[in-house]
């Protein structure tokens, strides 16, 4: 499905990301891993994805410098001397209530999950444009449109990132370069993990398919929307989430 294609996905060391960097590869795609800070279990990915019959690039890097993220562009464009699919995955939780939120904890929130999809976004257009083509997915979250106590600067960050997905869109849709979101639900990721059980008890009343979603569930939906069967879809939010927000 993706054959010949080549995607960068951040913060694909674990969790979502991981799993869309191994679906895409498992259909065709050579694949950029970003992670932050090296960890033994990326030599157990990039091996993994090795064994797919397609080329695997580890790029080190923080998506909130904007000269990180074009230097992990450019090392894409180096060695595959292209760049078809940019997935904005990376992010992070600083949870607290309003009253009691750090200034650095929505800064840091904001800067991780929305200035650094646009770092991303920003140093690939223009490979992109040249190519006359491209595939940008952000990954936001159903919290960026209802909103949790607690996660007004997730919140926030997630809804910025619909925000921008549409507004991007509607400025590359001429140059045939879609742009679309994901907003998962809850995921059984290693954030979601360290909840309490109580809380977990809460969200399952809340999810009509009584389940908790899998991060197979995100990738499923990211590669249809890397695909060319997505090609008339730009500018959409798709709900993985189990039918939590109807």
């Amino acid at each position: 499905m993706l054959k010949g294609k080549v995607a960068l996905i951040t913060g694909s060391a674990k969790g979502i990301g991981r799993e869309i960097a191994l679906k895409f590869a498992k259909e065709g795609a050579d694949v950029v891993i970003n992670y932050r800070s090296y960890s033994e279990n990326l030599k157990e990915l990039e091996n993994t994805i090795k064994s797919f019959g397609v080329d695997v690039l580890l790029v080190e890097g923080d998506v909130r410098n904007f000269e990180d993220a074009e230097r992990m562009v450019k090392s894409c464009i180096e060695k595959f001397g292209r760049l078809d699919i940019l997935v904005n995955n990376a992010g992070i939780t600083r949870d607290n209530l309003v009253l009691r939120m750090k200034l650095e904890e929505f800064d840091e929130v904001l800067d991780v999950n929305l200035k650094g999809a646009f770092n991303f976004i920003k140093a690939s257009l223009p490979i992109m444009i040249k190519q006359k083509s491209g595939r940008i997915i952000n990954i936001s979250s159903i919290i960026g449109i209802i909103g949790n106590v607690g996660q007004a600067n997730y919140a926030a960050s997630k809804a910025g990132l619909i925000g921008l997905t549409k507004s991007v869109a509607k400025e590359v849709a001429s140059k045939n370069i879609t742009v679309n979101a994901i907003a998962p639900g809850f995921i059984v990721t290693d954030m979601t993990d360290k909840l309490p059980e109580k809380i977990k008890e809460k969200m399952l009343d809340l999810i009509p398919l009584k389940r908790f979603g899998l991060c197979e569930d995100v990738a499923n939906v990211a590669l249809f929307l890397a695909s060319d069967m997505a090609s008339y879809i730009t500018g959409q939010v798709i709900n993985v989430d189990g039918g939590m927000v109807m």
